[in-house]
């Protein structure tokens, strides 16, 4: 693994928002950086991609730990919801993707937490770094990017399609403040796009615009009930609403599934290494401040907020933010490895049951942020 620096295409901004992803820059700084590329081996793509499906499985097993063990109390998730929770696991609903974020040197892979529920950087992760590697090395046939997100996406709601919404509407939602070119917004309707390839029949609503009848439950703009419902929004959020009384007793069917709420908090990390404490890909965790140096993160976090690290008993670098509610995981601290421009973590994308591509952030500070940079990356392939 090592990052070279390369010349961006001149006219990068509209082709990249041509391609979807129109929130390109954090202010005057470009967030899609094409200055650089991470590149790869084979046999580190092979690794990364053994590592993602070896960390799915122990998650899926957690999922199971604490369902028949009703630890629910550690996620923070309310004693109302954790029937529904079981009830959706039992049935195995449908997940449709999720993203590990790995610390990787170019040998260790270390996982640092998982992006269960509501994962970004999909545009820039599937379209934009695709196209840009056939733009600048696609002719070259001794080069290959792992991603097939765009196709394993299609796959995965074809099954959707298949299982569970056959004819009816499936229903797209985010946090909507009027910017269609917005984060939010532009990934749900990326999602929704890839939905409607695969056959479905498919609408968009703010989260804002669901309604409630008492007898149609959760309802659009136009009082039709919403049978089914991918947020882009977290459970934490969601259960935590006025209406979310009438969550269980709807007859709306949530994609991600109400179990994800199980993995998409950081108090998986003390489970995931108190059921697996051999594996390589596991770092120390507690709901205790650890010996030695540590990372403190929030249980319920996101885009690395109040988040500290710990290194000699001193804080060296923190972030401020809104999810200082006391409840923190303590994680064993693993360095970033600096590769000249910033600290990089692998965002490692599992669609549909499949180790579907990577996608790279850095960041000048050693916890990421949303100051963080997009880079894209290709690997060696074996012929």
């Amino acid at each position: 693994m090592e990052r070279i620096t390369s010349e961006p295409r001149p006219d990068w901004k509209s082709i990249v928002e041509e391609q979807g992803l129109t929130f390109h820059m954090t202010g005057d700084v470009p967030y899609w950086d094409e200055s650089a590329f991470y590149a790869f081996t084979a046999q580190e793509i092979a690794a990364l991609e053994t590592a993602t499906y070896a960390l799915n499985e122990m998650c899926l097993q957690a999922v199971e730990h604490v369902v028949t063990q009703k630890l629910y109390d550690r996620f923070l998730i309310p004693e109302a919801f954790a029937p529904w929770v079981a009830e959706s696991w039992e049935r195995d609903e449908r997940t449709v993707y999720g993203r590990f974020d790995l610390a990787f040197d170019g040998s260790t892979i270390k996982m640092l937490e998982y992006n269960a529920d509501t994962p970004t950087c999909l545009i820039e992760a599937a379209v934009a770094q695709w196209h840009w590697f056939k733009a600048t090395a696609g002719e070259n046939d001794t080069l290959d990017q792992f991603n097939s997100l765009h196709e394993r996406l299609i796959e995965a709601w074809a099954t959707v399609k298949s299982e569970t919404v056959g004819d009816e509407t499936l229903y797209f939602t985010s946090v909507f403040d009027g910017d269609t070119g917005g984060e939010d917004f532009m990934s749900a309707n990326y999602l929704r796009d890839t939905a409607a390839q695969a056959g479905l029949t498919t609408e968009w609503i703010a989260v804002g615009q669901i309604g409630f009848h008492p007898r149609r439950g959760f309802t659009d703009l136009r009082e039709r009930p919403i049978r089914h419902l991918f947020k882009l929004y977290p459970w934490e959020w969601l259960i935590r609403e006025r209406f979310s009384r009438h969550l269980r007793a709807s007859r709306t069917r949530f994609l991600e599934a109400p179990w994800k709420m199980v993995l998409s908090n950081k108090a998986i990390l003390p489970l995931l290494y108190e059921l697996f404490p051999e594996s390589p890909y596991l770092l120390r965790a507690d709901f205790a401040p650890l010996p030695g140096d540590y990372v403190q993160k929030p249980i319920l976090g996101r885009e690395g907020a109040n988040t500290r690290i710990v290194r000699g008993g001193e804080t060296v670098a923190e972030r401020g933010g809104d999810y200082d509610t006391g409840a923190f995981v303590y994680q064993e601290y693993v360095p970033l490895k600096n590769f000249g421009r910033g600290f990089p973590v692998v965002g490692s994308w599992m669609v549909n049951g499949y180790a579907a591509g990577i996608g790279i952030r850095e960041d000048d500070h050693p916890i990421t942020g949303n100051e963080c940079r997009f880079v894209p990356h290709l690997f060696e392939a074996e012929r």
